[in-house]
């Protein structure tokens, strides 16, 4: 059984949270507000819970209800393994590739004002960039399929907008007869993803602000003007925008277990917290621009400022953070698959035995951390009450 974290986001929020909610009130927005209020309760008896009894050893415990707020470090592994356990058969058996698109500094700004907007045009502006190039015959000549994950954080909990995406490593050809492969160990040319991503982002962002779809605030205000706008494009359309394409995965599994970092991660996880102090907050940080060992650092904010940046990646409500393209878009995504599987030469992959099992002989909810024993429900207590009676020993 894995212990509580010496130091959680919520103790931060907890210690530091009211003092600076009222110090910011106006500045916050209701989205961020619930997420505060979400973590700070998430697991305690202000969520209410259960209490258990073990039927094998006869332990009593208090189980308290989670938040399931998506932004929160304490409820994401569980949403990951639901998700994870729907892609399993989703994976061929191909070389499957990693690519990410990342925004540049200043559009990385606007972004921030324009969330809904701009995070959905990098999703979109990816996507078409991926399935074009892979459709042109002088690259590969196929239609391929993306899954795509929006991140918004630098590992120092900077706003830092990209998508990652997985992509396998080929497609079906124009008339549906056979499967293409890619060369080896290459996908597509990331100078040649780069400026279209770049040219069609910008083809959009101008026709956003045409349409009076986005926002400006602070020293950006004046880019409400269209022709201060204009001139605020030029450089971009001059600099180099990221994309990178990393190695190809090891085999599909490796494919997965990525994705069971990647997908349902939070701008931090508990376990990079190192310490609140009176100096601040100290947590574990990656410097990419530094090599080998010395990319990994500590770094200590002050409680106000941490707590500043992590709200920063609140996401708009409804928002889909993960999403799939092309042959794997969810309109078509079965019958894609089937049709890549019998081009691959490859059996459909076996039904779910376990979740055919599950239907018939249901897995208890709660287990005992110490025995393995399925615990039963002694009481449940509603939010904000208390538990009428400690449980008897």
């Amino acid at each position: 059984m894995h212990g509580r974290p010496a130091l959680e986001v919520a103790d931060i929020f907890r210690a530091h949270g009211p003092a600076w909610r009222d110090v910011q009130r106006g500045h916050l927005s209701l989205a961020q507000l619930k997420v505060m209020s979400a973590i700070t309760q998430c697991r305690t008896a202000a969520l209410g819970g259960h209490v258990l009894r073990c039927g094998g050893c006869g332990l009593d415990e208090v189980s308290y209800n989670s938040c399931r707020n998506r932004h929160c470090p304490k409820c994401q592994s569980s949403a990951a393994k639901r998700w994870l356990d729907a892609r399993q058969a989703d994976l061929l058996p191909v070389e499957y590739y990693h690519v990410v698109f990342t925004l540049p500094a200043p559009i990385a700004d606007i972004a921030y004002q324009n969330k809904a907007a701009l995070y959905g045009l990098l999703f979109d502006i990816a996507a078409e960039t991926l399935l074009r190039i892979a459709a042109d015959p002088k690259h590969l000549g196929a239609s391929i399929g993306a899954t795509l994950v929006l991140h918004t954080w630098g590992s120092a909990l900077t706003h830092h907008p990209h998508v990652h995406g997985i992509v396998p490593g080929g497609g079906l050809a124009p008339d549906g007869t056979r499967w293409i492969a890619c060369r080896p160990g290459f996908f597509l040319s990331v100078r040649v993803l780069s400026r279209l991503f770049r040219r069609r982002f910008l083809e959009e962002l101008q026709r956003l602000h045409g349409s009076g779809q986005l926002r400006f605030f602070g020293e950006h205000a004046a880019l409400t003007e269209p022709a201060a706008f204009k001139a605020w494009l030029v450089p971009l359309r001059q600099c180099e925008w990221v994309v990178y394409a990393k190695r190809p995965f090891a085999g599909p599994q490796a494919v997965l277990a990525y994705l069971s970092r990647y997908t349902h991660r939070v701008a931090i996880s508990n376990s990079r917290l190192l310490a609140m102090d009176e100096r601040g907050v100290t947590f574990r940080w990656k410097d990419y621009r530094a090599k080998g060992k010395t990319r990994h650092k500590a770094m200590t904010l002050s409680p106000q400022e941490f707590m500043r940046r992590f709200l920063l990646h609140v996401l708009p409500g409804g928002f889909h953070r993960i999403r799939h393209y092309g042959l794997l878009a969810n309109s078509n995504r079965r019958d894609n698959l089937a049709l890549a599987r019998e081009l691959l030469h490859v059996a459909p992959p076996p039904p779910d035995e376990s979740a055919s099992e599950a239907a018939t002989v249901p897995a208890p909810t709660f287990v005992c951390a110490h025995c393995g024993h399925a615990m039963v429900v002694l009481q449940v207590f509603l939010r904000g009450c208390s538990i009428r009676a400690p449980p008897a020993s």
